[in-house]
């Protein structure tokens, strides 16, 4: 895939995009414009404009100084087409949901939000704020803060910042990391409390765990929703091994997609 291709004569705009997206998703991304270029054959100015199109569409995201990652469109597309598949992540939220009684959530990130794709027993026992298609900003859910503390400190201060949003006492995202999950224990939202499910609403109490992409970046994460005044702290952390163990699935899906 990553072989520079010896002619692109004749090539079509729809294959030069295809080829520049396959460069996208191999391994070690974001990848640098120039690097897409010659892995794909396409000229570099070609190839910038493609991806243009492709951030401007969703399909890939920028850092704006050159590089170039896959983007939550990509991502989603990715994660439908493994849940059609026996045992795909679908199945994979569904079983985690029996298993735990809980309301069950898929978010991938964009940027400095992110969008709840998936979800499993949402309304049972009771109706939980997230809504499939739904955006939050990462600061206000337990998944938006168990990817921030997989980022770069600085980045993730940043994207507080720019959100409006006030930064996180020290060691309070080291805290997550040293846990593996982040708990949203019936708080109002905001930096440094958390909306679980993205609603601010202190009814709920939210565990959310981390999934990664193929570069060892978190992508997005999911999470077991629970009524405050059904469920205590320490039961819904009694199934934070579940929802890591459904987290690793949940990525090794995404990445065959």
């Amino acid at each position: 895939m990553s072989a520079v291709r010896s002619s692109m004569a004749g090539s079509s705009a729809l294959e030069k995009t295809l080829r520049i997206i396959e460069e996208l998703s191999a391994p070690g991304g974001p990848h640098r414009l120039a690097d897409v270029a010659a892995a794909s054959g396409v000229p570099k100015s070609s190839t910038y404009r493609i991806l243009a199109s492709l951030v401007e569409q969703g399909y890939a995201v920028t850092d704006g100084e050159g590089s170039y990652g896959i983007g939550l469109r990509l991502r989603s597309v990715a994660a439908a087409v493994c849940a059609e598949r026996p045992g795909g992540i679908t199945e994979l939220l569904e079983f985690l949901h029996r298993g735990t009684g809980h309301a069950v959530h898929l978010a991938l990130r964009h940027g400095a939000a992110l969008t709840y794709i998936r979800e499993a027993g949402s309304g049972r026992p009771f109706r939980s704020p997230a809504r499939l298609g739904m955006s939050a900003a990462l600061h206000s859910t337990a998944i938006g803060r168990s990817v921030l503390a997989h980022l770069p400190p600085q980045e993730a201060q940043a994207l507080c910042r720019a959100a409006g949003a006030p930064a996180y006492a020290p060691g309070e995202l080291g805290a997550v990391r040293e846990h593996g999950y982040a708990l949203d224990d019936a708080e109002d939202g905001g930096a440094g409390a958390g909306a679980g499910s993205g609603s601010g609403s202190p009814a709920v109490r939210c565990l959310a765990a981390p999934v990664f992409g193929h570069d060892g970046a978190p992508v997005g994460g999911i999470s077991l929703t629970a009524a405050a005044a059904l469920t205590t702290r320490a039961e819904l952390e009694r199934f934070s091994p579940a929802l890591l163990e459904a987290a690793r699935g949940v990525e090794l899906l995404l990445r065959r997609g």
